[in-house]
């Protein structure tokens, strides 16, 4: 036996808890998701939800997406968490040559493999300020998608494991790595990639309006498996890994596109034929959207930002307002379900009818939905006539 090296029967007893909480983890990630919040008591949150934010990253009023400015930090703050920190051990078990994984990513891809692992680069967030005085910025720098998750996913994990031998009975007394993060909106100190969490809502001439909603199939994603969440989400990154992407996809707009031919018509995720960097305008569907855009029958804002409380993952907040007859035009080929999960409508409807009820049920914990679903879905209504008018 190698220095290091443990007994196949306690590597086994390793990989079968972590597998076992990893199963629980997708059963009860909701629940979790609940009981994680009641930790950050004196964390602000988008009022009904579990959403986490701080002050200045909830406008008053939405952002026209236009004059939201996206700044890149080339010298980014270090990192004092990352996936291979001491306090995530706990959360790494044992490879087959009895070492622990480097890091949660590692062992998600030896043990757990969703459909959708890939290490892509991203934008990682390091900063936010969204107020209604023309200041409105976003701060990025680059990033891997493991390396986020690596944080993101183990903060999940530990608690899970903690719940799964404490019950309710969890502290951050019994959670090292969450621990050791510390305060959940400081997006200095981890990897926080920055999902575009996008609720799409079409709107009739008579200004009544439905939204889509996703469910994501927990054997697809490694991120918020089996909860409900709006459509499009996506993480915000690069088309692609050339270094060159990395300044011309530093575009909101370039994402959510990309994202709604994803996930709302299920096309693939390679774009080779637009070359690299994307050639966004050689795009039929970029250039009808974009059009439409110019034209006023899409319009986007930015209503808030913030982090989940289980993974602490960070979300920018976007409404789509779509005209109907464009809606129908360009999504008539709405899929079912996509390379994610699956698309879901309430019955004899496309999506949920924007009302009270509708967003309240998907909003206040009647569903299992995801916080930032949750808070984008209660920001849009309440700045349903600005947006709809």
């Amino acid at each position: 036996m190698t220095a290091g090296a443990q007994p196949d029967d306690v590597v086994t007893a390793s990989q079968q808890r972590w597998r076992a909480v990893r199963g629980l983890l997708k059963k009860r990630r909701h629940e979790f998701a609940a009981q994680a919040a009641a930790l950050y008591q004196d964390v602000p949150r988008v009022e009904g939800t579990d959403f986490l934010c701080r002050p200045g990253w909830v406008p008053e009023v939405p952002i026209e997406l236009a004059t939201m400015k996206l700044h890149w930090a080339a010298t980014p703050p270090a990192l004092a968490i990352a996936g291979s920190s001491p306090e995530s051990e706990l959360v790494r078990p044992l490879t087959d040559a009895g070492q622990r994984f480097a890091c949660y990513a590692d062992a998600v891809g030896v043990l757990d493999r969703p459909a959708v692992f890939e290490n892509r680069l991203i934008y990682r967030l390091v900063g936010a300020h969204l107020d209604n005085r023309g200041a409105s910025r976003l701060i990025f720098s680059s990033g891997r998608y493991f390396e986020a998750i690596s944080v993101a996913e183990a903060l999940a994990h530990e608690f899970a494991a903690a719940a799964r031998e404490h019950g309710q009975e969890v502290g951050l007394d019994r959670l090292p790595l969450r621990a050791a993060v510390g305060d959940p909106c400081d997006l200095s100190r981890r990897p926080a990639s920055a999902a575009i969490t996008t609720l799409t809502l079409r709107r009739t001439r008579s200004g009544e309006a439905s939204f889509l909603l996703h469910w994501r199939d927990p054997a697809k994603v490694t991120h918020a498996g089996g909860l409900y969440q709006v459509l499009p989400v996506g993480i915000f990154q690069p088309a692609d890994d050339n270094p060159a992407s990395l300044n011309h996809d530093l575009n909101l707009w370039h994402s959510m596109v990309r994202e709604y031919s994803e996930e709302l018509l299920g096309e693939p995720e390679d774009y080779d034929h637009l070359g690299s960097p994307i050639q966004y305008g050689a795009w039929e569907f970029y250039r009808k959207l974009t059009e439409a855009r110019l034209a006023g029958d899409v319009r986007l804002w930015i209503v808030g930002a913030g982090v989940d409380p289980l993974t602490l993952v960070a979300d920018i907040l976007a409404v789509a307002v779509f005209d109907a007859p464009l809606f129908d035009d360009v999504f008539g080929n709405l899929v079912a379900a996509n390379s994610e999960g699956d698309v879901v409508s309430d019955v004899g409807t496309v999506g949920f009818a924007f009302t009270e009820g509708s967003v309240g049920r998907f909003s206040t914990g009647h569903e299992p939905m995801q916080a930032a679903g949750a808070a984008v879905l209660q920001l849009a209504w309440e700045h349903r006539r600005s947006l709809l008018g």
